[in-house]
């Protein structure tokens, strides 16, 4: 099975099929290297897809050390991916954990990212929602701790995440089932480090307005914790165009694999071919009709 090992000595399992354009793909909490199926199958047939596991994410290593899961961490953990394939720039799609990763590896990387899509990102973002996400959080890493099976199923039928089920109950039942495969210690890990203890979107606005790669930001109409934090960064990235799918929680690229890859596809040929826009900052005045 393929590893590569990161700078603090922890291996990651990745997979990676077909050439060209390399596009490296970050999973969500709940998901895994296999979330991005639909997308690999995709894309693979025009660009280099790269999927990985995070740390935490067997058969990627499980660190016994919670202070070893971070924000940075998840961040430095894409550019390990880079580094280790021999990879100069990249685009970086990243949904919600990952979503997370691929924005502040946009900030801080920014000779890295040939393009970034930060999908689904914004739990926990909201002011008034800080200290009720850090309470929901530790109870569920508690519950991972108590045991997969059970906790995999009720951490599926989130408010969020019912319109998967409901769309696609196949599709949903599968999540659970690979979701139940996880380690208990390392989602446990993940939840505490990264998770609940990451920064407010809306304490990065002023690293955000220095992101100049092309950025897509993507979610879900019914995905309620991300909407809000989606025309933050709409707003704030000079670079972002904003996606809102219709009738849609939060697993989009499962969800709505199609419509996914549909606007994933034109906007990677739009920022490979060097046509997606800086924003003009005439649209950002405080006059509706003009002067």
């Amino acid at each position: 099975m393929p590893h590569l090992t990161t700078d603090d000595n922890v291996k990651l399992y990745y997979e990676e099929t077909g050439s060209g354009v390399p596009v490296v793909f970050a999973h969500e909490f709940a998901g895994d290297y296999r979330s991005w199926e639909a997308q690999a199958r995709h894309f693979c047939r025009s660009y280099r897809c790269i999927t990985y596991n995070a740390r935490g994410y067997p058969p990627s290593d499980v660190p016994t050390d919670g202070e070893r899961y971070s924000q940075e961490r998840a961040r430095d953990d894409i550019r390990a991916v880079l580094d280790a394939l021999k990879i100069d720039k990249a685009h970086i799609v990243g949904f919600s954990m990952g979503g997370f990763a691929a924005l502040h590896f946009g900030f801080t990387y920014p000779q890295r990212a040939r393009s970034l899509v930060i999908a689904g990102c914004g739990y926990g973002a909201a002011s008034d929602k800080r200290r009720q996400f850090a309470e929901e959080a530790e109870a569920a890493a508690r519950k991972f701790e108590a045991g997969m099976a059970k906790a995999a199923e009720a951490y599926a039928l989130g408010p969020t995440r019912v319109q998967f089920q409901n769309k696609d109950p196949r599709g949903w039942q599968q999540l659970v089932e690979e979701l139940r495969e996880h380690s208990s210690e390392g989602a446990a890990h993940t939840m505490r480090g990264i998770q609940k203890r990451r920064p407010s979107l809306f304490d990065l606005v002023d690293k955000m307005k220095t992101i100049a790669a092309p950025t897509l930001v993507m979610t879900g109409d019914e995905d309620w914790p991300c909407l809000e934090p989606a025309l933050l960064m709409k707003r704030t990235i000079p670079t972002a165009g904003l996606v809102v799918m219709p009738n849609a929680g939060h697993t989009i690229n499962l969800e709505e694999p199609d419509a996914f890859n549909r606007h994933l596809a034109d906007f990677l040929r739009a920022a490979d071919a060097g046509a997606w826009p800086r924003r003009d900052p005439r649209a950002m005045t405080d006059a509706i009709l003009g002067r």
